[in-house]
């Protein structure tokens, strides 16, 4: 059973399958079906490769360790790794051996962080030490980085375009931080050497990898796709050449490596293109973001915190390779075999698949006042989307005309156009009383539409089409149609809103609205009664055509929201916000930088700091006045116990002088003389004698 799996399923192991590299590279594999011939089958091998084949089944049972535990899903569901057969984390190396002999194929991707070194190095040391308890013959794979050929010597001192290739390996020398990795290298090389039929080590020396997210070269695509600087940084002089090669490409590499089993040990996985660091930003730049680019010293790359120390090192590389093994072995399918530059498009569209980066378009349509604007804003800042108006259209594209004409060069072949198109733009107003024709309206808003900025994060179309002939205009992409065919249905795919959301009001409550506004803002807006009146009554007037831009969205079968905006109150705009925030869904971009995220948790310190502060002074405020009510009632409280006791007082000296005049006249005397006759006789017990005087003297008895 161990020997069909061989033939038909192999099992395969990848370290950390939860890093760009290696999860691509584990993707492509756990996808290939079986199919492939390997060298020196028999008949009964043949015929079961055959079977395999005709049932679809795959090649591979990938396995790896990741650095996490897999994210799984709800009731048991495959998490956001499903293409696993197992998956491994936080393993001791013991049980990790164990799991590596159960394995016909170990493949460990050193490319991307150092740490992995000495765990490639344990494996394959631990893997030769074991052959004698294999079951069968196993592979070992190394995918390293052509990063321990940045400071070879030229081939020819006096050629230096001629290439390095995988033959001439053993001239290679490492760049000072990656000593680690060729050390690697050799000692994998040396532990196949021993009993190749048995152990069989290859390297892979990977160029810099791109696609389906863009690892090393992921600083300047999101750099581009924000659109937040004017021009992309190039660090250096940007005249090195970068040997590159796509993910699914490398995948492909060693797929064939483990299917046929080479003659050669180290092999050169680079694409055929030579394109310099400044060709790939420029490219990058064109296709996805400002088409501009600016070199900055290489040391500034040291200042961004998306770079790491090994992505600046690989950025700097200059190597000029060939990847002569693969041609001559492989019938490699490539995906990108001219490169990164000349396939921009492609890698583009995956890196903004993979990544999630999709567009949102949204049209936002509803009568004048109703309060269009004010939600485009709040859904702009939500999804960080471009809010897109007809009259900040006209104005900005007249302003870049005019700077353009002004300050154009006399050779440059697009003046004639810049002038024309401004002309034709200043008397189109002139003559429409400020307005525009509505062809140049929608000419302009389709520049706006189909820019970079629009395209990577999307779009909010506010107030704008007015008429089902303007939305067909705009939306409609008529150049492929035939002269007898206008069809709706084959839409702008560029520009073609993903959901329209109307507004409505009644026209009483858009009057109120109108007449509680701020002067400046009304006449911002042009809404003075007459001209309000009339702009509400031709809106009004176009809803009920036959055809109206409704009409036009929901022919093409697109999402209509309708609102009613029955108040301005704080809680109701929340309330319509939500309903459209829910039907959106959650943003399609990036999340925040660390820059916000660091601006974020400052100004909530700084908000808590002042809260906290507040609450402080609010609380010694509140302690003072406390303790002045304490003081004012302790002192009303003592001034009274002072009255009374005076009262009391009072009370006791009126009562006391009837009773000092008894005690005067009638006890003192009694007493006095009593002690006196126990002073003269002194009597052995002069508490009795004293009684009995008492008794004898008392007054009531005489």
């Amino acid at each position: 059973m161990a020997e069909r799996r061989k033939r038909s399923q192999q099992r395969v192991f990848i370290n950390k399958v939860d890093l760009y590299s290696s999860k691509y590279i584990s993707k492509f594999l756990s996808e290939c079906l079986v199919g492939a011939h390997a060298d020196g089958e028999n008949e009964e091998e043949e015929e079961e490769r055959k079977v395999s084949e005709d049932r679809g089944e795959k090649s591979f049972h990938v396995v790896g360790t990741s650095s996490d535990p897999p994210v799984r899903g709800e009731e048991g569901e495959e998490g956001d790794r499903p293409h696993l057969y197992e998956e491994y984390s936080n393993v001791d190396r013991d049980i990790l051996l164990s799991k590596l002999l159960d394995c016909d194929v170990i493949i460990y991707n050193i490319t991307q962080h150092a740490e992995q070194v000495e765990e490639a190095l344990w494996a394959v040391t631990a893997l030769h030490d074991k052959m004698e308890q294999f079951s069968a013959p196993k592979t070992f794979i190394l995918v390293s980085t052509v990063m321990t050929w940045a400071c070879s010597k030229p081939v020819d001192p006096d050629d230096l375009e001629l290439p390095f290739t995988d033959e001439i390996f053993w001239r290679r020398r490492a760049h000072p931080n990656f000593k680690g990795h060729i050390d690697v290298e050799k000692r994998t090389v040396k532990m196949g050497k021993m009993n190749r039929k048995l152990f069989s080590t290859y390297v892979v020396a990977s160029g810099l990898q791109y696609g389906m997210g863009e690892q090393i070269f992921h600083f300047f695509f999101k750099t581009s796709w924000l659109g937040q600087t004017q021009r992309i940084p190039v660090f250096g002089d940007g005249l090195n050449i970068i040997p590159t090669i796509h993910i699914n490409d490398l995948a492909s590499v060693i797929q064939k490596v483990i299917e046929h089993h080479p003659k050669p040990y180290y092999l050169l996985a680079v694409d055929q293109s030579n394109s310099t660091m400044e060709e790939i930003v420029k490219s990058i730049a064109s296709v996805l973001g400002p088409s501009k680019i600016q070199k900055k010293l290489f040391e500034e790359a040291f200042l961004t915190q998306d770079l790491s120390v090994m992505e600046i090192d690989s950025l700097q590389v200059n190597l000029r390779m060939e990847a002569v093994h693969i041609k001559e072995l492989f019938s490699v399918s490539w995906c990108c075999e001219s490169g990164l530059v000349e396939n921009m498009d492609q890698v583009v569209e995956e890196f903004r698949q993979s990544r999630g980066l999709l567009p949102l378009r949204l049209c936002v349509l509803g009568p004048p006042a109703v309060g269009k604007s004010s939600v485009c804003k709040q859904i702009c800042e939500h999804y960080k989307l471009h809010h897109i108006t007809l009259k900040e259209t006209i104005s900005e594209t007249i302003t870049q005309l005019e700077f353009a004409v002004k300050n154009l060069d006399p050779e440059a072949e697009h003046e004639d156009s810049s002038e024309e198109l401004l002309s034709s733009l200043k008397d189109s107003m002139e003559q429409n009383g400020g307005q525009l024709e509505d062809h140049l309206s929608v000419k302009l808003l389709k520049q706006k539409l189909t820019s970079n900025p629009c395209r990577n994060q999307g779009f909010i179309l506010d107030g704008f089409p007015d008429t089902y002939e303007q939305a067909k205009e705009l939306f409609s992409d008529e150049d492929h149609e035939s002269e007898a065919e206008t069809s709706l249905n084959s839409p702008h795919s560029g520009i073609t809103p993903e959901f329209v959301l109307v507004l409505d009001a009644s026209d009483s409550f858009l009057q109120d609205r109108v007449m509680n506004l701020p002067e400046p803002l009304v006449q911002k807006q042009n809404y003075e009664q007459d001209h309000f009146l009339q702009l509400l009554s031709q809106y009004r007037e176009r809803n009920m055509e036959e055809e109206t831009v409704v009409n036009f969205f929901d022919e093409l079968d697109l999402p209509l929201l309708y609102l009613e905006v029955t108040s301005s109150s704080e809680l109701h705009c929340q309330q319509l916000v939500r309903k459209i925030f829910d039907t959106l869904g959650p943003p399609r971009n990036y999340g925040r930088s660390i820059q916000e995220v660091e601006e974020e948790e400052r100004r909530k310190a700084e908000e808590k700091m002042k809260r906290e502060e507040q609450e402080r002074a609010e609380e010694k405020k509140r302690e003072e006045e406390e303790a002045r009510h304490r003081a004012a009632r302790w002192e009303e409280w003592t001034k009274g116990l002072e009255e009374v006791r005076q009262q009391e007082e009072e009370l006791l000296e009126a009562q006391s002088v009837s009773m000092r005049i008894y005690l005067m006249e009638q006890v003192m005397p009694t007493v006095s003389r009593s002690l006196l006759e126990c002073c003269m006789a002194r009597p052995q017990d002069p508490i009795h004698f004293l009684a009995e005087c008492l008794l004898k003297n008392n007054p009531s008895n005489h």
